[in-house]
């Protein structure tokens, strides 16, 4: 059991995958390498392009193909980015196996589970295979008892005020 050095950041609220990525900035600030994989957020990556400038120590990636998020979609389109999804799922094993940065960010990775991608024993396997010093986030709203042991801290962030954004 992987336990240590698994984060999740869950909840209702806005900010999951700001404050990941916060994180990352730290890391990378003291010369640490970041994979970012974000999932069911489509392919646009505007909303993070600051993050290119940070390359070679933050990468980002998306799997997805069409631009708009994943709940967005038709059911014929999320079934065909399903498909690049689970591509996407095989390069965080692989960097997980391999140990090729010190913190991986798999953004919206249990938001997969609540849209029935992939089952919760997809994500254990995955935390199962990572090397034991890697730093790993995993992100999406709510978090399965089942991935508690797992983990060694958990962070549910709720909104408690939503502001208009033309303030």
């Amino acid at each position: 059991m992987a336990s240590n050095h698994v984060q999740v950041y869950c909840g209702d609220g806005r900010g999951k995958s700001n404050a990941a990525i916060g994180l990352c900035i730290k890391y990378a600030s003291v010369g640490k390498d970041v994979i970012i994989v974000q999932f069911l957020k489509g392919s646009n990556l505007d909303d993070f392009s600051c993050l290119k400038r940070l390359e070679p120590e933050i990468k980002l990636f998306r799997f997805e193909t069409k631009e708009v998020y994943y709940s967005e979609l038709s059911d014929d389109e999320k079934q065909e980015e399903a498909s690049n999804i689970r591509n996407g799922l095989n390069y965080v094993k692989k960097v997980m196996v391999t140990g090729e940065c010190d913190l991986l960010v798999v953004d919206e990775i249990l938001g997969l589970v609540d849209n029935h991608i992939i089952e919760m024993q997809d994500v254990i396997r995955l935390l199962d295979s990572k090397d034991e010093d890697m730093e790993v986030i995993l992100t999406g709203q709510n978090m399965p008892v089942e991935l508690t042991p797992y983990v060694s801290d958990v962070f549910k962030i709720t909104t408690i005020k939503m502001t208009d954004e033309k303030e």
